[in-house]
């Protein structure tokens, strides 16, 4: 094994080899604009853009024009929700989520209130789920949009998106997932799902950072966000900006990997993790989060009494593991999300959340249960001492 064992794949994942011999050539010999098709450069740059446009629509089972590159779920989010509560101020000014999503979200419906939108932000039960009743009661007249997360990207919890959005289409409201955690991890069918606009990035599915993708539902109903960025008028005058065509292509490859993988990774996962968490609650720990109804690579513990930060700094220099989000890490507030729940403060800085990958092994596994469960009798011994 090689230390430290990497385990927080729900940060950033590592970019998969094949995923990098599919970008090279487009960092040196074919390095042309995507948009300056007057030439071969320009054309080889634009017919790579289009092959992946289109291997990520089949996966999401989408049209290929109806994905739009960004650099990242953040900047999806954000054009997602200020784009289409600008474009369509004349359906109403008000927005449904929910506490438990991501910053990249709240921070964004924040700011919408600032500038007079109103905003629902639903409560979810102890596993973090919201209550569909509750949804539908919250829908008025001047809803323009929900968005409600597809996973949690600290809980792995994941909620039903076709029955949320089959709720937004019956009211007429438009229906937004930050599925950053769950394109590549689990199916994803727009269609199936009534999803309407869904925002999610590479690098959580073993591609490059920097790109990103939001899909935008072009019939029944045809959504159009007003553009956040103004300039070339590339991605259908929807994002303005030279194509990330290396990104692109990566993106591409990695989408396509990971749907061929994806059964056979769960499979295995799944394994692991219920290995994990029996272990750990053999010593004490408690899950949180669905028991079932969540991403089969994410374990989030806590164990009565022991600091999550004190673990993590017990182990680093052997396996890399975090406290929660990645965006949050730094902050010594409780996990907003952990809170949500019902947790009190003090518990809610006991957990430490793991994310299995696609390169991990079994030894690897069984080195995380011996070296935390050992983390944890020493600290405990401390504690007592």
């Amino acid at each position: 094994m090689n230390f430290p064992i990497y385990l927080d794949h729900h940060a950033t994942t590592p970019l998969d080899q094949r995923v990098l011999d599919e970008m090279m050539p487009y960092f040196t010999m074919k390095f042309g604009n995507a948009s300056s098709t007057d030439h071969s450069f320009g054309n080889d740059a634009a017919i790579a853009v289009k092959s992946a446009r289109e291997k990520i629509s089949k996966s999401i089972n989408a049209k290929h024009d109806e994905i739009i590159f960004t650099s990242g779920a953040t900047e999806s989010n954000n054009l997602a929700l200020i784009g289409t509560m600008q474009k369509y101020v004349d359906r109403g000014n008000h927005l449904i989520t929910c506490v438990t999503e991501h910053q990249a979200i709240l921070d964004v419906a924040k700011y919408l209130e600032t500038i007079g939108k109103n905003v629902t932000y639903l409560h979810v039960n102890k596993y973090g789920e919201i209550n569909l009743k509750e949804l539908l009661d919250a829908i008025t007249d001047k809803t323009v949009m929900i968005s409600i997360m597809t996973a949690n990207n600290e809980i792995g919890t994941i909620v039903d998106v076709e029955k949320i959005g089959k709720i937004a289409h019956e009211k007429n409201v438009i229906f937004h997932t930050d599925a950053a955690q769950a394109v590549g991890h689990i199916p994803m069918d727009v269609q199936k799902m009534n999803i309407d606009l869904m925002s999610f990035s590479a690098h959580k599915m073993y591609g490059p950072k920097g790109i990103g993708a939001l899909y935008v539902r072009g019939i029944k109903p045809r959504v159009k966000p007003d553009p956040i960025l103004r300039g070339g008028r590339q991605e259908r005058n929807i994002r303005s900006g030279t194509l990330n065509v290396p990104g692109i292509v990566g993106f591409g490859k990695a989408i396509e990997i990971a749907i061929g993988e994806m059964d056979a990774e769960n499979i295995r996962f799944k394994k692991w993790s219920e290995k994990i968490i029996k272990s750990f609650q053999e010593i004490g720990g408690k899950l949180n989060g669905h028991p079932t109804s969540r991403l089969v690579h994410n374990i989030n513990v806590f164990f009565p009494k022991i600091d999550g930060k004190a673990i993590i700094n017990d182990i680093n220099n052997e396996i890399s593991i975090s406290a929660g989000s990645a965006c949050t890490t730094e902050s010594v507030e409780a996990s907003h999300v952990l809170l949500a729940l019902g947790m009190m403060e003090e518990d809610a800085h006991l957990a430490i959340r793991i994310g299995i990958g696609r390169f991990n092994t079994k030894e690897e596994i069984d080195y995380l249960i011996e070296c935390i469960s050992n983390s944890i009798k020493n600290l405990l011994k401390i504690q007592t001492d």
